[in-house]
């Protein structure tokens, strides 16, 4: 983790345009030209199947490749361990090559909420396991994406020298990249809903799986704990060391949502508004103040600054607004600016 340089992207909201009426898909198409335009270092979209639906982020991902030159392109994030390794590896693939080899896949193996489990009973995938099952397809994905086969017996996929190549091609299909940067989402807590000892073994287990399965670590959602990134650190940093991994090129990125206004009542209502439509379900759940800050242009700084300083190389912006052109032409103006020196494109 010795990246010193402060990278900044934007999450395009792909659900917004169900959800906004003056909102649409062409709307969101331009606003990954203008995110581009502005400065920004990377464009996201998130991933759900219908519990929270939104518009698929590969097919998504592949428009926007077309309509950019410089960003990279990222899932913020992707449930892949509710899609079959094959067809994933292959799509992604695809991305990675008309993309010209600007993918981040960012993966995880789907929360706890009860709309998330109905898709794993949709899918006749075991939720229970859904740890199990998401290591187990990232492992079929790295192999395909460095060897170009793979060859794997696991619990839930059994391959024999399965490749993207018949014999005719010149060489199986590969991304550009090799492989694409894989970002394991994980939110580890050290105090939660069981005793301390459990907690730290889903600390060490998460810890486990980032550094083995991932290029990078993305979490969010504990905006008001800057002390616990430090915590999480350093568990990531003793795993490392038990699995003998160099995280010396690793990326640590942070999913914000934020709403930038005139004053923090201000702020605090519209993101309030905005987050009950796009998460229903979570919202009722989790306290919105641990999302992001809300607030002046001042203290979405100063928060980021904090976050900064703890580790976070690179920040995953979405803004909790219906106006989402009106808050990424703030943030460019009015926060990018402070941040400067820290930043390279």
């Amino acid at each position: 983790m010795s990246k010193t340089t402060l990278e900044f992207g934007v999450n395009l909201n792909n659900r917004e345009p169900l959800i906004a009426v003056d909102y649409d898909l062409g709307q969101l198409l331009e606003l990954s030209e203008t995110v581009e335009e502005l400065g920004f270092d990377s464009v996201w979209v998130g991933d759900s199947l219908f519990s929270k639906p939104r518009y698929e982020p590969v097919t998504l991902l592949s428009a926007i490749s077309q309509r950019t030159k410089r960003v990279r392109l990222g899932t913020a994030c992707m449930v892949t361990s509710t899609r079959n390794p094959l067809y994933l590896a292959l799509e992604w693939a695809t991305l990675d090559q008309i993309s010209g080899g600007r993918t981040i896949l960012g993966a995880g193996k789907g929360n706890p909420e009860q709309g998330v489990r109905r898709e794993f009973e949709a899918l006749g995938l075991p939720f229970g396991k859904r740890g199990a099952v998401w290591e187990e397809g990232l492992k079929v994905l790295r192999e395909l994406w460095t060897k170009g086969s793979v060859t794997f017996h696991g619990t839930y996929y059994d391959y024999d020298d399965v490749s993207f190549y018949s014999g005719t091609e010149m060489a199986p299909l590969m991304p550009k990249q090799s492989p694409p940067p894989i970002w394991v989402v994980s939110n580890p807590r050290l105090v939660g809903d069981a005793p301390s000892d459990e907690m730290r073994r889903r600390m060490e287990t998460a810890c486990r799986r980032i550094v083995q399965y991932g290029d990078g670590w993305m979490t969010c959602c504990r905006a008001q704990h800057p002390e616990e990134l430090t915590q999480q650190l350093g568990y990531l940093g003793e795993a490392a060391q038990r699995y003998e991994v160099s995280l010396d090129r690793f990326e640590v990125s942070y999913q914000v949502t934020m709403n930038i206004g005139d004053s923090e009542a201000e702020a605090r209502k519209a993101f309030g508004d905005y987050i009950s439509k796009y998460y229903p379900e979570l919202s009722q759940a989790m306290d919105l103040s641990n999302w992001g800050p809300v607030g002046t242009p001042e203290q979405i700084a100063d928060w980021l600054r904090e976050f900064a300083s703890r580790g976070v190389n690179h920040f995953i912006c979405r803004f909790g607004a219906i106006d989402q052109l009106g808050q990424v032409e703030r943030f460019a103006s009015e926060v990018l600016p402070a941040f400067t020196a820290e930043r390279v494109r």
